[in-house]
């Protein structure tokens, strides 16, 4: 804004740019000079929503560090700064707590009609003819374009949302203010009737319950006075009229309460004053604030003035009775927001600096409420992060944290490392609408797969939006665990699946824990090996020494038996040798407990048709007891698998399948041997392999798994003995139907 006095130079640019900040009138408030510029283990949901409860309050909205007072309304204020390039940045902050909007790098703007921000494209106010209106009351809401350049107008106040008051030129060169409108695609506009024909130089106040205080000059030119205007916007008529000794054009801040108008003034005796009217007697006072290169602030609350400069209190003058009285140690702002109440910056012993709403109070006094103020240096103040072990399959495979932090306008970049793989996952969370809580429900997922079970180093960054301050951190240990698996071997619950190609080299796929839309899916490959074509069978066998995580036996050509422990990583140990003798069999299978001792176990058909068990010890050295025999007639199937407990029994069961397809269930009788076997159903020679899958959809029971060239399949196990599985599509070895020669 730039300030005059009739027939005399601009006030100095300083001047200017204090007073577009400090008086905080409506009107003609435009930009500055840019060379201005300046818990339990697992914490839950409800643990969660409770460190949210648990904030103190709901943090005051911040004047950020460095930035300047920008204009203010009911619903809240606008601030500006510039940044290193010397662009300058407008923010809206809303008074309710909600999430600042920035409102990108106008040439100028105006703040009114309510919560109303006009940008415009002059640095002036009185030049601006391209208006964008955003109401910030919904700052969701379309933004209303309306340009004033084809009626030959230029910007004078805000009415409402899509209505500002405007200077137009007639084509005869005479000035007119009208109201213009934009609906849809329609501009239209009309006249404020009962100003003076020759008014020009249009000033206004803020619009309050549509009528505002105009201001204007008028006369001939080199003699022309001030008028000042009670209209309503509405019905485009003026209700009141005032003389003054100039028009003020951009430099008065025009105000009016119920019971007074107001607008600054400047002569070389007192130099700047409010000039007051009373609307009913007409009584005038004048209030002296300062030299004009002074940054004295005045506004109106009701028939009191508040006014004052950064180098003195704030003080309060009663414009009827002439009453002072002290509101505050310090201020250098003021606005009136046309509710009766104020808007004051400055500074209380009790609440520190920021924006205070004036009000009057009940006892004639006032009473001053802090709504904005300077952030609080960034910290943590309510970590809620597990402090034991989260069981996932008890949380939905879940870790829900939350970060409470002193301030909202920041973002917090999470890392999780786990101690034994070196498994990594990274979040930022984002500021929040309300609120300083930054929640995480972590999947449990590292890397490309389900996270290994274990420790991990945790570690939350706070950062500031803005980078004003240093990040602060946060530091903790997440463990996690899931149930057993047996055919799991990188310690995180989900099911690995082992498959030997023609050339020998073994391949582990890493299953999600959980289905992905209905349809199981692998996580990841990774290459084992080669040199497995040495062995005759390859089988996941549970675990042999009590760990959680499975291991190997192979038997190769000459019928010796080894181990490959399992390192929890997804990789095996050096193989170990158990003992020869175990090519008389042509079909083995483990990893089920078959005589309920918590122990994996296995059993081998010989070539004769005998099915043996063999009982697990927890051993790795001596990994199985000496073999029991079953029974006989197993030479009949061409394919046996341990499955687990998947009819509802206590002891773990065996499918089998014949010569033509059939497959056959036979349930465990908790000592290593079962009942007479049942016909679950025909079809199954197109699969080459039938997998004993441990849990794949993580339901508690033990799945299937069958692979051929006839496709791959989940066969999910029910429970139930008449009807033991229901098909599941998976995306393993799609199109891969006969690459590999085995598969456990």
């Amino acid at each position: 804004m730039q300030h005059r006095t009739a027939g005399s130079a601009r006030l100095a640019t300083a001047v200017a740019a204090v007073l577009a900040v400090t008086s905080l009138g409506a009107g003609v408030l435009a930009t500055a000079p840019s060379a201005f510029a300046a818990a339990p283990a697992a914490v839950a949901p409800a643990a969660v929503a409770a460190a949210v409860a648990a904030e103190q309050s709901e943090p005051l909205p911040v004047l950020p560090a460095g930035a300047d007072l920008g204009g203010v309304s009911p619903a809240g204020f606008l601030t500006y700064s510039f940044d290193a390039h010397g662009n300058r940045k407008l923010l809206w902050t809303p008074f309710d707590g909600g999430a600042p909007t920035s409102l990108g790098e106008p040439e100028g703007w105006s703040l009114g009609g309510g919560d109303v921000v006009v940008l415009g494209n002059a640095g002036w106010t009185a030049e601006m003819t391209a208006l964008t209106l955003r109401n910030m009351a919904d700052p969701a809401a379309p933004a209303v374009d309306i340009d004033l350049a084809p009626l030959n107008g230029t910007y004078v106040a805000v009415v409402g949302p899509d209505s500002v008051l405007a200077r137009l030129t007639t084509a005869e060169g005479a000035t007119e203010l009208h109201v213009v409108t934009k609906r849809g695609t329609e501009t239209t506009h009309r006249k404020i009737e009962g100003l003076p024909a020759d008014a020009t130089e249009f000033l206004a106040s803020d619009v309050q319950d549509g009528t505002a205080l105009v201001g204007y000059a008028t006369g001939p030119e080199g003699a022309r006075t001030g008028g000042r205007a009670v209209v309503d916007v509405a019905a485009g008529t003026v209700s009141e009229t005032y003389g003054s000794a100039e028009s003020g054009h951009d430099f008065s801040s025009l105000q009016f309460s119920a019971s007074h108008v107001a607008w600054l003034d400047y002569d070389s005796a007192s130099g700047l004053y409010i000039t007051s009217v009373d609307r009913v007697t007409k009584e005038r006072r004048k209030t002296v604030l300062g030299a004009r290169d002074s940054e004295s602030y005045a506004g109106l609350v009701g028939s009191w003035l508040v006014h004052g400069d950064p180098t003195k209190p704030v003080t309060a003058v009663d414009l009827t009775t002439g009453e002072t009285r002290e509101l505050a140690p310090e201020g250098s702002a003021a606005a009136s927001l046309g509710d009766g109440t104020l808007i004051l910056r400055g500074g209380t012993a009790a609440d520190g600096k920021g924006l205070f709403r004036v009000a009057p109070a009940a006892d004639g006094t006032f009473t001053l409420t802090k709504v904005a103020g300077p952030a609080a240096p960034l910290s943590f103040v309510l970590p809620a992060v597990p402090n034991g072990v989260v069981q996932l399959d008890r949380t939905g495979g879940r870790v829900e944290m939350a970060w409470t932090l002193s301030r909202r306008d920041a973002y917090i970049d999470v890392e999780l490392v786990h101690r034994g793989t070196g498994r990594t996952y990274g979040e930022r969370l984002r500021a929040p609408a309300t609120g300083t809580t930054f929640p995480l429900s972590w999947n449990a997922v590292a890397g490309n797969a389900d996270a290994p079970n274990g420790d991990y180093d945790l570690e939350a960054k706070a950062v500031l939006l803005d980078g004003s301050e240093a990040p602060v951190t946060f530091q903790s240990v997440v463990s996690i665990s899931r149930d057993a698996n047996p055919h799991d071997f990188t310690a995180n619950g989900s099911t690995d699946v082992l498959a030997r190609d023609a050339d020998g080299v073994l391949w582990r796929d890493d299953l999600w824990d959980r289905p992905v839309d209905g349809v199981t899916k692998p996580s990841e490959r990774v290459r084992i090996g080669g040199g497995w074509n040495t062995y005759k069978h390859i089988e996941a066998v549970g675990s042999l020494g009590g760990l959680p995580h499975g291991d190997l036996v192979a038997v190769d050509g000459a019928g010796v038996l080894w181990t490959y422990l399992g390192t929890g990583d997804g990789t095996f140990g050096r193989r170990a040798q158990v003992g020869g003798g175990w090519q008389i069999y042509n079909k083995i299978t483990g990893g089920s407990d078959l005589n309920r001792d918590g122990r994996a176990d296995l059993v081998a058909t010989d070539t004769s048709g005998v099915l043996w068990f063999y009982a697990g010890t927890d051993e790795t050295a001596k990994p199985y007891k000496p073999r029991v025999k079953v029974g006989g007639g197993w030479q009949v199937y061409n394919q046996i698998t341990a499955v687990g407990n998947i009819a509802g029994g206590d002891g773990g069961d065996l499918v089998a399948r014949d010569a033509s397809g059939v497959l056959w269930l036979y349930l465990g009788k908790e000592d290593g041997t079962f009942t007479a076997r049942r016909q679950i159903g025909g079809g199954w020679q197109k699969f080459s392999q039938l997998v004993g899958a441990g849990d794949v959809d993580n339901d508690g029971r033990p799945d299937l798994i069958a692979y051929g060239s006839g496709g791959t399949y989940v066969y999910r196990s029910t429970g139930t003995v008449t009807s033991p599985f229901t098909r599941q599509a998976t995306s393993l070895y799609a199109g891969e139907g006969t690459k590999f020669t085995s598969v456990s």
